[in-house]
């Protein structure tokens, strides 16, 4: 399998969750997505982090996106693995865990890589728009949890931005000045975004209160 980039289509699949049975593209529908694996049921960072992404469930919610993991072990493994997640890190795991037992999913994602972590995968995280694009992709190593609260950020700057010929600069948050595409012209930032604010001829921002 290829490396998947920026701007291809999520492959579809059908799997066995801990939710019944899914095909991906129709699970998501018209939703943002989030798929995330992990190396292997009962390890400790994967622990803390499907408890993480369960307690933010609500904020990922509200923006219409939708929460997906993958881990290559028996769903049976991942229901006894959510009593103890939900024991140890006070939540109540609510989203569907793939079991890739056959590694389908895995390798059709590129996963697995063997240098890094044998046969498991390793920390994956891709967001999907609704039109099934892949929109980010990071790759930690087994080693390493991941940043729940740089994800929302990152579907908050895509949402903002995927339609509105605007850009969020370095460490940008909800609700701060975003970038006016340079595609845009003068003339043209003058109607879409009044009151817009000129830094270079290059760099010119506006209130997030204007992207409309």
């Amino acid at each position: 399998m290829a490396t998947l980039r920026l701007g291809d289509t999520a492959p579809d699949f059908t799997a066995e969750t801990t939710q019944g049975e899914i095909n991906f593209h129709e699970w998501l529908g018209d939703s943002w997505g989030i798929l995330f694996s992990h190396p292997a049921d009962f390890t400790p960072v994967c622990t803390t982090e499907l408890g993480t992404m369960s307690r933010m469930k609500d904020q990922f919610d509200k923006r219409n996106t939708k929460i997906l993991a993958v881990s290559v072990d028996p769903v049976g493994d991942h229901h006894e693995w959510i009593k103890d997640i939900n024991e140890t890190q006070n939540t109540n795991v609510e989203y569907p865990i793939i079991a890739d037992e056959d590694q389908k999913v895995a390798k059709l994602y590129d996963m697995i890589h063997p240098n890094a972590a044998s046969k498991h995968t390793v920390r994956s995280v891709f967001v999907i728009s609704p039109d099934k694009k892949i929109k980010l992709t990071l790759t930690y190593p087994p080693s390493t949890g991941r940043n729940f609260d740089e994800i929302l950020r990152v579907v908050d700057s895509l949402q903002l931005t995927e339609y509105k010929q605007v850009a969020t600069p370095a460490n940008w948050v909800e609700g701060e000045e975003v970038v006016i595409s340079p595609s845009v012209s003068n003339e043209d930032a003058e109607k879409k975004f009044p009151g817009y604010k000129t830094v270079k001829p290059y760099l010119r921002l506006t209130k997030v209160d204007n992207v409309n």
